[in-house]
């Protein structure tokens, strides 16, 4: 029987205690793309796209809204084609599979992102000084140039000075950059084999950014890691650091700075600082650190104060406005930027 690999509902709500550690233009995609299904999970569109009003929700594949950020597993598990129950990947395996949450898409440029400080974090379009925000055309690179999003069930806590980079965290879940060949679309969830880690410095604060591939790619089986990309993709490690130093530069900012003098650090320290930053997760759910603003409302985490019933999570997606046609695009989305 083949073996899928997916992210498990059964996951979701198992409970942790605090001692154990194809579209390639979303924005361009009529309303009829916006609502998805995956292997456990749906979304579900709100708002009006290309407006501050849009957001993705998501759900279960029986109908329970969850968030993104706190219900989704870390850890993808193996599941076979029958009703055998899924089991973990054991380390001894030939890889842990993590599950990622796609927040934009490569090839575009819409800065969509699980909204951290709403209930139940929907992804919404970053706004900057009460505008959209779409990411520039630095030249030669076009949007995002891989799939781009965040590990759920992480957090870079703002209050915690990373012993490598000397900086404290982004407030955020940890990035991912997708590089294999599948063009993805905002909320899919998939599973993916993490291959090294890039330290980026941006504004005085760490914003760890994991290489990785969707284990579902064509590329995935001969990418084992940040060695393998330098040889099957050659010059795309050199981009990546490029198109970080340089994308808010169009926006009157200067240039991100790295740690490690702009060198990916290997499969293993990238495993090290996902470990940490789901740590510092898991206290922020058990209130063991301060949240701030972050909203850790959630459906699943046990023994969390912030847990809330899925009729109250139904409550919060049906007050959303109902999706509506998109307006239109900015028009200096395709716009070049030659520095």
């Amino acid at each position: 029987m083949r073996a899928l690999v997916r992210s498990s509902l059964g996951n979701v709500v198992k409970c942790f205690s605090p001692q154990s550690a194809t579209p390639s233009r979303f924005v361009r995609q009529p309303a009829v793309l916006y609502s998805r299904k995956m292997l456990h999970y749906e979304t579900e569109a709100r708002g009006q796209p290309n407006s501050q009003s849009y957001r993705i929700y998501f759900k279960t594949s029986d109908g329970k809204y969850i968030s993104p950020f706190h219900d989704i597993p870390l850890h993808a598990e193996v599941e076979k084609d029958s009703d055998v129950p899924p089991k973990k990947m054991k380390k001894g395996e030939n890889e842990v599979l993590f599950n990622m949450v796609v927040e934009v898409p490569r090839w575009s440029n819409a800065k969509m992102e699980i909204a951290t400080k709403e209930v139940l974090n929907p992804i919404k379009q970053d706004v900057k000084k009460g505008a959209l925000r779409y990411v520039a055309n630095v030249f030669p690179h076009k949007g995002y140039i891989w799939n781009y999003g965040a590990l759920p069930q992480t957090w870079e806590d703002p209050e915690h000075t990373d012993k490598d980079t000397k900086c404290c965290g982004d407030n955020d879940p940890i990035d991912v950059c997708d590089v294999g060949s599948l063009v993805c679309v905002p909320g899919q969830v998939i599973q993916v084999k993490v291959l090294g880690v890039l330290a980026m410095i941006d504004e005085g604060e760490t914003d760890w950014k994991v290489i990785a591939v969707n284990a579902d790619d064509p590329d995935a089986q001969n990418l084992n890691s940040i060695d393998d990309v330098r040889k099957q993709k050659p010059g795309h490690l050199e981009a990546t650091v490029d198109w970080f130093r340089k994308y808010k530069v169009p926006d009157g900012k200067p240039e991100n700075q790295f740690a490690f003098k702009g060198q990916f650090k290997d499969k293993d320290f990238a495993m090290e600082v996902i470990k940490s930053t789901h740590e510092h997760w898991k206290a922020l759910m058990q209130k063991s650190t301060n949240s701030g603003e972050i909203e850790c409302k959630n459906t699943s985490v046990c023994e969390s104060p912030f847990t809330c019933s899925s009729e109250d999570a139904r409550k919060v997606v049906e007050s959303a406005p109902a999706l509506s046609n998109a307006l239109p695009l900015s028009p200096g989305v395709d716009k070049w930027h030659f520095l």
